[in-house]
């Protein structure tokens, strides 16, 4: 599938199509480094934000409201 590698068949694209496959890696690098940094700084600083509510809703109502706001 791969035989010859990226730089090989790279330099048989035309021009045109060099730059869009140069666009298309660097959106890919661009995703993947988004996904890094918010799975490194993700905290649970909103732990317990909705524990006023714990006697007035259940779990369950609170997932069925939750599935209204989207």
């Amino acid at each position: 599938m791969y035989e010859g590698g990226i730089e090989l068949r790279m330099r048989g694209l035309p021009e045109g199509l060099k730059r869009e496959v140069l666009d298309y890696m660097e959106f890919l690098l661009k995703k993947y480094q988004i996904k890094e940094i918010k799975a490194t700084r993700f905290n649970f600083n909103w732990e317990g934000g909705l524990s006023d509510l714990r006697n007035k809703f259940t779990s369950i109502e609170l997932q069925h409201k939750a599935l209204e706001w989207r």
